[in-house]
């Protein structure tokens, strides 16, 4: 003891590195890999919050070109279901009738039709963003709230796709099959 005062004892020794929990600032984040949030994907950068200087990453170019394939799709589908005529002939009693179908005919026919014609505007909508932000070398998808926010869409007009033709194969089934009428049991 010095002069009636008791010196502090010495600070305790930081565990080995090994042991220590890892906790990251922010600031520290975004020097040590370039982008402010974190990276989503599978095994390539898919494109949230990449700042790479003007170079295009793998996953903001998979991204596009999954818009692209998505957009074409849902417009071959559509175009098809436009464009599919049916003619038949019938025949009542000596008389040879001509019957028509076609996609209009039918609500759920219209339901697919209608949901084909979202699902590819959503799509031409995200492409065209897109190639914007690409060309503009920002990332694709700019913040968590936004990837979020797009999967919902996504998710919203996938499940619109499936109930679309569900709908559209009890429809399809019937008009394959036709009515048939049992005769009623005999009790």
């Amino acid at each position: 003891m010095k002069n009636a005062h008791k010196t502090p004892p010495p600070p305790p020794s930081p565990p080995p590195p090994s042991t220590q929990p890892m906790q990251l600032t922010e600031a520290k984040v975004v020097a040590m890999n370039g982008y402010s949030e974190p990276r989503v994907g599978f095994g390539f950068n898919v494109g949230v919050g990449s700042k790479t200087g003007g170079i295009w990453t793998r996953g903001d170019v998979v991204l596009l070109t999954l818009r692209l394939l998505c957009m074409v799709a849902s417009v071959t589908a559509m175009s098809f279901m436009i464009t599919a005529r049916q003619v038949s002939t019938a025949s009542f009693y000596g008389f040879q009738l001509q019957l028509h179908s076609k996609w209009s005919f039918s609500y759920s026919f219209e339901y697919v039709v209608g949901v084909t014609a979202a699902a590819a505007a959503f799509s031409l909508l995200q492409l065209l963003v897109g190639v914007s932000r690409l060309w503009r070398k920002s990332p694709v998808i700019p913040s968590r709230n936004q990837a979020w926010l797009i999967f919902a869409g996504d998710q919203i007009l996938a499940y619109a796709m499936m109930s679309a033709g569900s709908a559209a194969s009890g429809v399809t089934n019937l008009n394959r099959t036709g009515i048939r009428h049992t005769a009623l049991p005999n009790f």
